[in-house]
């Protein structure tokens, strides 16, 4: 079985003494490329150097709705240029709204736009972070793609209602899953799940955070993602198999990952770096 995860954050002091065996367990639970999402412009040589280390990883940048502060008049340079020059950059983000947090709304959403704006030219994905601002956040997108044209992309550990979800599958949107599914009280995310189309649904662990069942209130790490995996799997009522298979296919498309060993899988092609 083979699987990728679409969202982790390695980069993380908690991954700092183990990432070696971290590394070594998501290729034993058979995770055979992550991307590894941004929080902001701080973090891209980190990143970028992570990717190096580790040829099955790839990586997103961008700035998070809770940073929206750190937005300045480079920014934007800085995500183009570094988008634009480095081959396993396959997506901006992770952006988005997050009103649950933050109050600074309409700092937030021009971020959020001047992103769209980079994606749109670059022809790029972008993984979307949206939390308590799923009406608002339809508005602007609908907004964007009639303006502007749309974007491809996805709604990160999402944790919506059906009603919520189909409005960013109607936007042309994937929607990840993480291990918030498999907790106990999660009944909309749940009911969710079942509905995504099998060619719009992705898997993810947001690791360190939110580790799901059975390693809950553990540190997250990516190997966990099978997991995410199975429970999605039975609440489908496919096999384990089945979703990997998906999973891995709809996260080569979308992000245009190279694929390693699985010939049944078929990907867009993107030229490894050495």
């Amino acid at each position: 079985m083979q699987l990728i995860d679409t969202h982790v954050h390695i980069n993380f002091d908690v991954f700092e003494a183990d990432l070696d065996a971290v590394g070594q367990r998501w290729r034993d639970a058979g995770v055979i490329s992550l991307v590894h999402s941004c929080v902001h412009p701080g973090e891209f040589s980190g990143i970028q150097a992570l990717s190096r280390r580790f040829p099955e990883l790839f990586f997103a940048v961008g700035l998070h709705p809770l940073d929206a502060e750190k937005w300045t008049t480079d920014s934007q340079k800085q995500i183009y240029d570094l988008c634009s020059s480095d081959p396993k950059v396959v997506a901006i983000g992770e952006m988005g709204l997050d009103f649950y947090k933050a109050q600074n709304q309409q700092q937030q959403e021009e971020v959020f736009l001047s992103q769209l704006e980079i994606a749109q030219k670059l022809k790029k994905p972008v993984i979307i972070h949206c939390r308590d601002a799923a009406a608002r956040m339809q508005k602007l997108m609908q907004d964007f793609w009639a303006n502007s044209g749309s974007v491809a992309g996805v709604m990160h550990c999402w944790g919506g209602t059906p009603e919520e979800t189909q409005w960013f599958l109607d936007l042309g949107f994937y929607i990840s899953l993480s291990g918030v599914v498999t907790f106990k009280n999660a009944i909309a995310i749940q009911e969710s799940a079942k509905m995504i189309p099998q060619d719009r649904l992705l898997i993810e662990t947001d690791c360190p955070f939110l580790a799901p069942v059975p390693k809950r209130g553990k540190r997250n790490e990516p190997a966990y993602v099978r997991h995410v995996a199975e429970f999605v799997a039975d609440l489908r009522g496919v096999s384990p198999e089945a979703i990997a298979n998906t999973t891995t296919q709809n996260a080569c498309q979308l992000f245009s990952l190279p694929i390693t060993a699985n010939k049944s899988v078929k990907c867009n092609l993107l030229q490894q770096t050495k």
